[in-house]
């Protein structure tokens, strides 16, 4: 089993989500914060859908496209599972994709050949998205600063 990333750096995208809601109009330095953040995390978490040997990350319809949903946490994909109907209140935990980083942001963008636009962070809890062709730019951060 994949080890879930740390309660304090989950901690910090909650407290850098606080910032961006915050944030002036037009000042995206929070944004790049909280998303720096997320290249930070050891592993992302997907909710995993479909057949157990062929699974997909759970997505989202938005008005800009598909949505893969990732989450900081095994905890917030359960949470997130439940809260959107995927899961029995009673039932166990869902399945989930655990992938390390940096090879998560690669695996999100192969989804863009299926159409997918982007991918939304916590979702429904905080839901901030990237589109996927901005993905580079997580992954050049990551390259640089390390994950």
């Amino acid at each position: 089993m994949t080890r879930d990333n740390s309660p304090e750096a989950v901690a910090e995208l909650d407290r850098l989500e606080e910032a961006v809601k915050a944030a002036p109009a037009g000042d995206t330095t929070a944004q790049i914060a909280l998303w720096r953040q997320a290249t930070s995390l050891e592993h992302w978490f997907f909710i995993a859908r479909g057949s157990a040997d062929r699974p997909r990350p759970y997505a989202v319809a938005a008005e800009q496209g598909s949505m893969i949903c990732l989450y900081s946490s095994a905890a917030r994909a359960n949470e997130a599972a439940r809260a959107l109907g995927l899961l029995d209140p009673e039932g166990d935990a869902a399945p989930l994709l655990g992938v390390p980083m940096p090879a998560a942001i690669d695996y999100v963008a192969s989804f863009g050949q299926a159409g997918v636009f982007g991918v939304t962070l916590d979702h429904p809890r905080l839901g901030h998205y990237i589109p996927l062709t901005n993905l580079g730019l997580l992954k050049s951060w990551v390259e640089r600063f390390g994950p």
